[in-house]
């Protein structure tokens, strides 16, 4: 555990010396203001209203945090008095961010090879396998096509080099356009992700850029499978110098065989046509037009269906083999087909729902969730969502926010078309419209309700399906405090060894690292909102739920007084106005990266403490596992998996058997 720094006297004196701009060796009230604005200017060019320099804010605030800072009702104070008021501040150092750096490139450096492949395993595991697996059937089945086509003269000699490229590419479109086709499905992702060891072997959460990978990856062969056969295997085969080999391959009435003939044949149109439109989907699929009209985006995906259609009879002639296609084929293009036609079906079965603007980005839909939808909604998965007054065929992923019972909460920020056209129909309040509902989905935090304790670690946007979750265990907490039990239907919708009805207590730390404090805006309001209901119940002598949130902001400030007010700013609170006055958030924000040794070994010492005041009351755990969730850079959670493991062992060690289990999660 490391120690904290405190700014050295050498940066305090560098600080002194950057106010005290007339050198009268006194520090004078309007030089600290004149800095204030400036460091505004710099941090927060737009005021929002928790900003001390909000047009609407009370100069007496203003006034009140620059009297705190220089420490008397004067106007002036000298060097020396404000050198002692400055050592009281307690700011960090700006240099611990090096040694920091430095720690965990040490840290890092110290892991045995054992360590280090396990760590790689925890982060990127699940991907380079299933990618490794990918591949390998890729280079088999182009292989073993390759190995055929070159060891067998008979093609060759009627058909050229041309049909040596065109079926070893068509060998590698086999694994690859199952695994296109797969790759599309919503279904398999959610059911896989109930199975703890096909997540550990498949990261379903990168489903989206593998689809995008996969796809260029078959178009590519697709075109060299094509170029093979157009300006090698049909000319080669159309020469009169090779009939007599195209006879013996093919028949004696394939021949005379020109180049028309064979374009003309099932197999020869049915894959040109295919190919066609395979590349107009694709640039139909490109950013600048999914970002222009999502509808035509959409739209653009429905080719998919006629050139499965067109792929699958086009070996049905089986000229050269038997046809392989259409059976690898078969399965993903039939369970893409019932959710497709699920989704059509949802989307004649609207529901009707709430909308209302909760603030200058965001709009909250609330909707009742009929009987006789099959599955459970939780907080974290995510649902489709589409709203008739705007689009029929528009359908948008959204996170739920909350599920209590059967009523689901989603939160959207209105940022692009289709939103800000939905924020259009609660402009006059809120609004009753009739919406469609297709899911829900696995998300990333599926697995959160696995445990009874849990620390999440992320970075961004990335973050999103846990501040769901975060939004429906407030407001679960909220409800057993006013109803005094858990809602039934509530209850079965949590799946795990967790459950509120059981009276069971759930503890998570919430690690939010964000590179600018403005970032922290995004669910600053739901942040407080939790932070509010915690400090209501914390003497609760019956807690259910303890949720402590940690804000971090990396942004790097070179400027030694920029770095000194912000962390002032961001101290300065008051009864009147308890939210910092740079973030606008109730809990503290900490400025750098987060120490993932302190915060690793302070959970692990007040669990040990927790399970020991159960024990003492007759209550024995023998389930102690604890959910590392981590989203972002790939070092960092090289070391924190690490530490899981380290901490796992010395758990052992204890005897207190507690077990962290890592999970690398994506999003997006």
């Amino acid at each position: 555990m490391t120690d904290e720094h405190f700014l050295s006297e050498k940066e305090i004196t560098e600080f002194i010396n950057d106010l005290d701009k007339n050198n009268n060796d006194l520090i004078e009230y309007d030089e600290v203001e004149f800095k204030l604005d400036q460091v505004h200017k710099e941090i927060a060019p737009e005021a929002k209203p928790h900003n001390l320099h909000y047009k609407d804010r009370d100069d007496k605030q203003r006034h009140a945090f620059l009297r705190s800072m220089i420490g008397t009702d004067k106007n002036q104070i000298s060097r020396d008095d404000f050198a002692n008021i400055a050592r009281g501040w307690k700011v960090p150092s700006m240099e611990p961010d090096k040694k920091a750096e430095d720690e965990h490139k040490e840290f890092m450096k110290e892991m045995g090879i054992g360590r280090k492949l396990r760590a790689f395993w925890s982060v990127r595991g699940p991907e380079v396998i299933f990618t490794g697996f990918v591949v390998a059937m890729q280079i088999a089945f182009g292989t073993w096509q390759c190995v055929k086509y070159v060891t067998q003269m008979q093609y060759r000699h009627a058909l050229g080099w041309g049909v040596v490229m065109a079926k070893t590419s068509a060998g590698i479109l086999y694994s690859t356009l199952f695994f296109l086709i797969l790759s599309m499905s919503r279904y398999v992702s959610t059911f896989a992700r109930k199975s703890y060891y096909l997540s550990r072997f498949i990261n379903w959460d990168l489903s989206q850029s593998f689809h995008i990978i996969i796809s260029c990856v078959a178009i590519g062969f697709a075109s060299l499978h094509a170029i093979g056969h157009l300006t090698g295997s049909f000319l080669y085969g159309s020469r009169p110098a090779q009939q007599e080999y195209v006879a013996a391959l093919l028949g004696p009435d394939a021949v005379p065989k020109p180049y028309r003939s064979y374009i003309s044949t099932l197999p020869g149109w049915s894959g040109i046509t295919a190919l066609g439109l395979f590349y107009i989907l694709a640039l139909l699929s490109m950013p600048v037009v999914r970002k222009k009209s999502y509808e035509i985006f959409q739209l653009g995906h429905l080719l998919m269906f006629p050139i499965i259609g067109l792929l699958c009879a086009h070996g049905t002639a089986a000229l050269l083999q038997f046809p392989m296609l259409g059976y690898w084929l078969a399965f993903p293009t039939l369970v893409v087909l019932i959710e497709r036609g699920t989704r059509i079906v949802n989307g004649f079965l609207h529901m009707p729902a709430k909308i209302e603007i909760l603030d200058a980005e965001t709009v909250a839909i609330t909707v009742t969730v009929p009987n006789y939808r099959w599955w459970p909604y939780k907080a974290g998965q995510y649902v489709f969502i589409q709203v008739p007054n705007i689009s029929m065929f528009q359908w948008h992923p959204f996170t739920v926010s909350t599920c209590i019972g059967n009523e689901m909460q989603v939160h959207i920020k209105t940022d692009g078309d289709w939103t800000g056209q939905l924020r259009e129909l609660a402009k006059d309040g809120p609004q009753q419209i009739q919406i469609g509902v297709d899911g829900p989905f696995g998300a990333p935090a599926q697995r959160f309700y696995d445990f009874d304790q849990a620390i999440v670690l992320g970075s961004g946007i990335g973050v999103t399906p846990f501040s769901g979750i975060l939004a429906d265990m407030q407001a679960r907490d909220e409800h057993l405090h006013t109803h005094g039990h858990s809602d039934t239907n509530s209850e079965s919708n949590e799946k795990g060894p967790v459950g509120y009805r059981k009276g069971r207590f759930r503890r998570v730390d919430f690690h939010w690292i964000v590179k600018d404090r403005t970032h922290l805006l995004w669910f600053s309001d739901l942040l407080n909102k939790v932070s509010r209901s915690a400090s209501t119940h914390e003497n609760d002598p019956q807690p259910h739920l303890d949720v402590n949130i940690y804000t971090h902001v990396t942004q790097k400030r070179k400027n030694l007084s920029t770095h000194i007010y912000r962390f002032l700013l961001e101290c300065h609170r008051t009864e009147e106005h308890p939210a910092s006055p740079l973030t606008g958030l109730l809990n503290k924000t900490h400025f750098g990266r987060p120490d993932l040794a302190k915060i690793m070994d302070d959970h692990y010492e007040s669990m040990l403490e927790w399970y020991k005041d159960l024990g003492e009351k007759g209550i024995h755990i023998k389930k102690r596992k604890v959910g590392v969730f981590f989203y972002g850079a790939p070092p960092i959670g090289y070391e924190l998996a690490d530490r899981c493991q380290i901490l796992t062992r010395r758990a052992r060690e204890d005897k207190s058997y507690i077990e962290y289990h890592f999970m690398m999660e994506v999003f997006g």
